[in-house]
């Protein structure tokens, strides 16, 4: 038996139920819409929760950074002032020592004790003592205006010399009539001088030097043709004042750039010594004359102009010497004599050790024209005297200095020694 599920129709509700009804029905599905809302908020929410996280990051980074940033900072404005406060430093000694006076300054140079540190060297700056001499016209570099030097020196010289003497007729080479003379001759001279140079300017100077010349001679002769047995000796000396020299030099240029300098020089001897032509001659055997005293000057007046380059390259300092000697004629018993003019040039090389010690090395050739005797040349008169100088130079103090130099002579004409001491002196 069945049994029928009651049917509830809408007409047997009451008004009220039916509204209850439908509030239940719509409470219901509002419900439901809300839990599917707040089900699809919820991953935006974890979104939000990340990115305030990192933002907050973010800010705590940069934070950091500005703390480091100021940190540097503060590292780098320290080291400024260090490095600033140090340069005063630097500057306040330097400017200490600078107000130091000269004295002390000159008291620790001639000590040999260095004050402070040496500023570089230009490459056109003339070192004094690496130039002990400059051929026979320059000595050293231009006197500062307004500067007296003193110079006193001593050379001495040394000459040996085999000569023959034909006063014969030849018919053939081995067969000569008349008179043959051998002769050895050995010269020793000593030359004391005191030269006084003054600087007029800063380029131009003048010079006076007075010689005292003593000479000892001894010669030995054999006439080999009027049968002499014994050689004839013959030793004969002089001493007296030289000729007296005048010279004045002037430097012609300044240059900037490292360039050489150029210096004129202008020498004049004035014959105050013995000359040859007052020396008598006597003659003990026939053929063989030997003069009773020997000379102290030439006896002519002579005028030499040169011009000298200098050129500074660090160590050394290169120079060289251009000269023509103007001998003037003279009238002597014999006549109307000239000495016969002369071209020289000299050139070398000095090297400066230190600042105070210096040596050079340097080549000087002279070359003399022919005697002539009322305008008749004399065969044989003419002479090449070539030279190597050797020099050395110490600088004893601030107004002091040494120098030594050594010639030898390389041609026959030149004497074969010559040893020469300078000290000139800065009052």
């Amino acid at each position: 038996m069945e049994i029928a599920a009651p049917q509830l129709r809408l007409q047997h509700f009451t008004p009220l139920s039916k509204i209850t009804l439908a509030i239940c029905l719509s409470s219901s599905s509002i419900c439901y819409g809300a839990d599917n809302i707040a089900e699809q908020n919820k991953p935006n929410s974890k979104y939000e929760a990340e990115l305030e996280r990192q933002r907050i990051l973010l800010i705590e980074q940069g934070q950091q950074i500005e703390k480091l940033t100021q940190m540097i900072n503060a590292l780098t404005a320290k080291e400024v002032n260090t490095q600033s406060a140090a340069s005063t430093d630097q500057a306040a000694r330097r400017k200490a020592q600078a107000d130091k006076p000269a004295k002390q300054t000159e008291q620790n140079v001639a000590q040999n004790k260095p004050v402070g540190q040496a500023p570089p060297k230009s490459s056109s700056a003339i070192e004094a003592s690496a130039i002990p001499e400059l051929g026979d016209t320059v000595s050293g570099v231009l006197t500062g205006k307004g500067t007296l030097v003193l110079e006193p020196s001593f050379g001495y010289s040394y000459t040996d010399n085999n000569r023959v003497f034909l006063d014969a007729f030849s018919f053939i080479p081995a067969l000569v009539v008349g008179l043959i003379d051998l002769r050895e001759i050995k010269r020793h001279s000593f030359i004391g001088s005191i030269s006084a140079r003054y600087g007029i300017t800063e380029r131009w100077e003048v010079d006076l030097k007075v010689p005292y010349i003593g000479r000892n001679d001894s010669q030995r002769s054999r006439p080999v043709s009027i049968g002499v047995s014994e050689d004839e000796i013959f030793n004969a000396s002089g001493h007296g004042i030289g000729d007296i020299e005048l010279s004045t030099r002037y430097q012609l240029n300044t240059p900037t750039d490292g360039g050489p300098i150029y210096v004129a020089n202008l020498v004049a001897t004035i014959p105050t010594g013995t000359s040859p032509f007052e020396v008598e001659f006597m003659q003990s055997t026939p053929g063989a004359v030997f003069p009773t005293e020997l000379p102290t000057g030439s006896g002519y007046v002579s005028i030499q102009p040169s011009i000298t380059a200098i050129y500074a390259t660090d160590p050394g300092v290169f120079f060289g010497n251009l000269s023509y000697g103007y001998n003037m004629d003279t009238d002597e018993e014999v006549g109307n004599v000239d000495p016969g003019d002369s071209a020289g040039m000299s050139f070398g090389l000095g090297v400066s050790f230190n600042e105070r010690t210096s040596m050079s090395l340097s080549y000087s050739h002279k070359h003399v024209l022919k005697s002539k005797i009322n305008n008749m040349k004399i065969d044989g008169s003419q002479l090449d005297i070539g030279q190597l100088i050797i020099g050395y130079s110490f600088r004893y103090s601030l107004k002091t200095n040494i120098s030594l130099s050594l010639a030898i002579g390389v041609t026959d004409d030149a004497q074969d020694t010559r040893l020469n001491f300078r000290l000139p002196v800065t009052l």
